[in-house]
């Protein structure tokens, strides 16, 4: 999000030039550069101890099957928020989370934290908010992603394909 009002006390900004940020939007009353705003989201790759790995359906997003994702909240770190949602939305005891890379997601302008987390196989419990879940194998799971997609990235790095 570009501003175009301090969000702080609401006067239109202006544009100065930043250092190296170049152009940019700048509230003249607070004498602060306004930053542009973006959401950072953990994007998971759930992984049980034997190996294979959970994808899940969200009807009201897409038609293939995803990764687990959030919103961090706040006072929680990036690795909590990756646990937490793994377990939320799959009902799975989750033993650990393993940074993979960051990935731009255009579309929403958000920053994906990627994350491999390590949970112990069982019954999948997916909650409210997924409406299907499945175990994979590795591979199986990389081809049942759609090609190129952020989470697809991410499961080719983790099943090593």
């Amino acid at each position: 999000m570009r501003f175009d009002y301090c969000p702080h006390c609401g006067s239109k900004a202006s544009e100065r030039e930043i250092g190296d940020e170049g152009l940019m939007p700048f509230c003249e009353k607070c004498n602060r550069p306004l930053f542009d705003m973006f959401s950072v989201c953990v994007l998971c790759v759930a992984v049980s101890d034997e190996g294979k790995i959970a994808l899940i359906k969200q009807n009201n997003v897409t038609d293939h099957y995803v990764g687990v994702a959030g919103y961090i909240t706040p006072g929680e770190s990036a690795e909590q928020a990756a646990l937490r949602e793994v377990c939320e939305e799959l009902g799975l005891e989750v033993i650990g989370a393993k940074w993979i890379k960051s990935l731009w997601y255009d579309k929403k302008d958000m920053l994906m934290l990627g994350f491999e987390v390590r949970v112990k196989q069982g019954e999948l419990k997916p909650s409210c908010e997924v409406d299907l879940a499945d175990w994979f194998e590795p591979k199986a799971a990389v081809g049942a992603l759609r090609e190129g997609s952020l989470i697809w990235q991410l499961a080719k790095i983790v099943a090593e394909v």
